[in-house]
């Protein structure tokens, strides 16, 4: 669960926007889909100290799953049986003539300390870094998601009050989707939408702060 708090948006502006030039001038002509991981670690004295931009390279058959929903129309008064396979979901749902079955969804971004060879499957990281204060953990801010007309863009601030450096190794988009009926929540699904590990690994020093984000960029 994310604590929620907001991401001072000072803290944002001024340290992601010497990467909106680049980003203007990345061109990926050979590419329908592109996306990259951006990572950048703040000192306890306001210091940027790493910065990092890789592509990502790793979506799994979950999110190629979440896509496929509108184009197969799926519903469960028609359902697909493609998608609840893959989704673990049931194939039917009971509903009174008074309510509906309705499918749900939420993204987050979540850090981890170990690494494994990607496989499509993949449903987890190796390692996750929990949220929280104590050993071993890092504070989640409430995440930012934004849109514009080809990407999307999903961004994280973390912090480490855990007494100790925590070092991140591995990256995955998170998605949970929640199945209700009649107002009721009926199933909750959890999924990793993309995995990736870090050419080196992040260290977040006690006190210190960090800034991930994920960009999804579609191009025809």
């Amino acid at each position: 669960m994310l604590i929620q708090n907001e991401i001072p948006k000072e803290d944002l502006d001024y340290i992601l926007e010497p990467l909106k030039e680049e980003d203007n001038k990345e061109e990926d002509s050979k590419q329908i889909i592109s996306d990259k991981i951006i990572a950048i670690v703040i000192d306890a004295n306001g210091n940027i100290i790493d910065k990092r931009e890789q592509k990502m390279k790793s979506l799994t058959q979950y999110y190629l799953a979440l896509m496929s929903i509108p184009i197969l129309q799926f519903n469960y008064f028609s359902p697909s049986k493609i998608v609840p396979s893959i989704f673990g979901l049931p194939s039917s749902v009971s509903v009174s003539s008074n309510c509906f079955a309705i499918l749900n969804f939420d993204t987050s971004i979540q850090l981890g300390s170990g690494t494994q060879i990607f496989s499509p499957t993949l449903n987890s990281l190796n390692a996750p870094i929990l949220n929280g204060t104590g050993i071993g953990q890092l504070y989640y801010y409430t995440q930012s998601v934004s849109y514009t007309n080809n990407s999307i863009i999903q961004l994280l601030k973390v912090s480490n009050f855990s007494g100790n450096t925590i070092t991140v190794s591995e990256i995955g988009l998170m998605g949970t989707i929640y199945l209700s009926s009649c107002s009721s929540i009926q199933t909750t699904k959890n999924f990793l939408f993309s995995y990736d590990t870090f050419s080196s690994p992040i260290s977040i020093s006690n006190d210190a702060s960090a800034l991930f984000q994920i960009t999804i960029t579609f191009s025809g």
